[in-house]
């Protein structure tokens, strides 16, 4: 299996974990790539209440490790 079918198949995996569970809290993922793919998937749009691009900053300690997560997964949010 290639690297990007791979990829599709995390990201697949992650999403459908995040949507079946609706994380309604910042506090149920436990990592950013969790909230940011979420956030993106538009499974949890209330991540980024104040709005800086930073989804769930209780995990994503940066906008740098936000662009870097959403550039892996092929966000354009």
């Amino acid at each position: 299996m290639n690297f990007m079918a791979r990829w599709v198949l995390v990201i697949v995996a992650l999403t459908a974990a995040a949507s079946k569970a609706q994380a309604a809290r910042c506090t149920d993922y436990a990592t950013c790539r969790q909230a940011v793919i979420a956030w993106c998937a538009g499974n949890h749009n209330g991540a980024d209440r104040d709005e800086d691009g930073i989804p769930c900053e209780n995990v994503c300690g940066s906008r740098a490790d936000v662009l870097a997560i959403m550039a892996e997964i092929g966000c354009s949010r």
